[in-house]
Parts: C-alpha cells; sequence; structure tokens
C-alpha cells in the first residue's frame, strides 16, 4: 500500500534508481541503509541535480521510500572516476573495479556506454526515510 509523501515533501522532483524495478529496490535499500551515499548519471539526462536540491526516492513499484539532499556534483569522464567515488556509490564490493563493469553494462543497456562518455557524479545524503524518524537533525 502506498504510503503518502509527507505534505512539506510534496513538492519535490521524484525519481527511481536504475533502470528496472529490482534494480531501483536494491539501490533504494542501499540508500536508506547509509551504504549509497552517491550516484552518477550521462550528463544529458533530465534527473541532473544541484547541491541544495532534494530529491523523493521512488523504490521499484513508484512507492515513495524517502528524501535524500545533493551536497556535491562533479562532472567527469567515465574513465576518470576514482575509487572514492565508486566507494560511495556502495554497490557489489565497492571497488572502483566493480563499479566499472556494473556500470559499463548499466550504460550499454541504455546504448550510452563510451569509456570517454561525460557523467554527473553526484554525493548525496539521506534527509529522511518514510515511516522513520529523520536520519539528520
Amino acid at each position: 500500500m502506498s504510503k503518502p509523501v509527507p505534505e512539506r515533501y510534496r513538492h519535490l522532483r521524484t525519481f527511481a534508481f536504475g533502470d528496472n524495478p529490482a534494480l531501483a529496490d536494491e539501490l533504494v535499500e542501499l540508500v536508506i541503509k547509509g551504504v549509497k551515499t552517491a550516484t552518477c548519471s550521462t550528463e544529458d539526462e533530465p534527473n541532473t541535480s544541484a547541491p541544495g536540491e532534494r530529491w523523493v526516492v521512488l523504490d521499484g513499484r513508484a512507492e515513495p521510500r524517502c528524501v535524500i539532499e545533493s551536497i556535491e556534483v562533479t562532472y567527469r569522464r567515465f574513465n576518470e572516476v576514482d575509487d572514492a567515488f565508486a566507494y560511495d556509490e556502495g554497490e557489489g564490493d565497492r571497488s572502483l573495479a566493480y563499479w566499472r563493469r556494473a556500470h559499463q553494462t548499466y550504460f550499454g543497456r541504455l546504448g550510452r556506454y563510451s569509456d570517454d562518455m561525460m557523467l554527473m557524479c553526484e554525493r548525496f545524503r539521506l534527509v529522511e526515510v518514510f515511516g522513520n524518524a529523520p536520519a539528520e537533525p
């Protein structure tokens, strides 16, 4: 059953991580657990962000699960992503090698992969998990 988005967040844009329901569920759970604190997208995707911007994150059933706030946005090429950013993405074993394999596969499915493609690399903080106390005051 859908939980309503609290009134204070209803003006925010919404999005789900990934390109399928299973991946959206997996990634939002990593955010809620505090493991995933970064994400990336191609620079021309509509979900570009700016520091201070907040988003309602949806799960694979388009149910609102939490709010995140962007704290840093940088642009770099796929082959310039470093160990620290890969670790903050929180996926797999959190290594750069895993990050490269997983994201090459992901961007390949979207028909967009290139080793020198430009990415928007975003770090964020968890603001609130719906149905629970705020993640941070």
